[in-house]
């Protein structure tokens, strides 16, 4: 294994990771600076309030993105066995 395959798997690994965790961090946050404008406008200084809203749009873009997701994984695992097998040969 050389050292530029070693570091196109880690970039790859990275990009990858990044790419499905991106739309759970972006509607996370998106939904939190929602919240916490209407909790400064509106003076409600409750804790559990930005938790719920966050935790149900946390679970609808896991649902809308859950398949393209796992596919991701697949594809990047079935890239590292191809590696592998090549390695070994």
């Amino acid at each position: 294994m050389t050292e530029n395959m070693l570091m196109g798997i880690l970039k790859e690994a990275i990009s990858t990771g990044l790419m499905i965790a991106a739309p759970i961090l972006a509607i996370s946050i998106i939904v939190g600076l929602i919240i916490s404008i209407f909790q400064a406008t509106t003076q409600i200084q409750e804790q559990t309030l930005t938790f719920v809203p966050k935790l149900i749009a946390i679970a609808l873009v896991g649902l809308l993105t859950g398949s393209w997701m796992l596919h991701k994984m697949i594809g990047f695992t079935e890239r590292i066995f191809q590696i592998i097998s090549t390695i070994v040969q």
